[in-house]
């Protein structure tokens, strides 16, 4: 019983595996599925954006210089 989970584990890897493999193969980017917010009618709910794509975008640009600027910081202090 003990080699069966173990053989299951590895299946279940070794699967996983190689959908990442085909993922960064493909080259294409990740996307959203056919559901989310926009299904259920609360595409408008958004707290970051209530809904512009543009001011997401702005707010991700935001984020990463934040974030870019605080690990220079970091490595000048060491």
């Amino acid at each position: 019983m003990f080699a069966t989970l173990i053989a299951a584990f590895v299946v279940i890897g070794i699967l996983f595996a190689a959908m990442a493999v085909g993922v960064i193969f493909s080259n294409k980017p990740i996307k959203g599925s056919c559901g989310g917010l926009a299904t259920l009618g609360m595409k408008d709910g958004c707290e970051i954006c209530g809904g512009d794509r543009s001011a997401c975008e702005e707010n991700t640009r935001q984020e990463n210089s934040k974030r870019a600027g605080s690990l220079g910081k970091d490595v000048l202090k060491t």
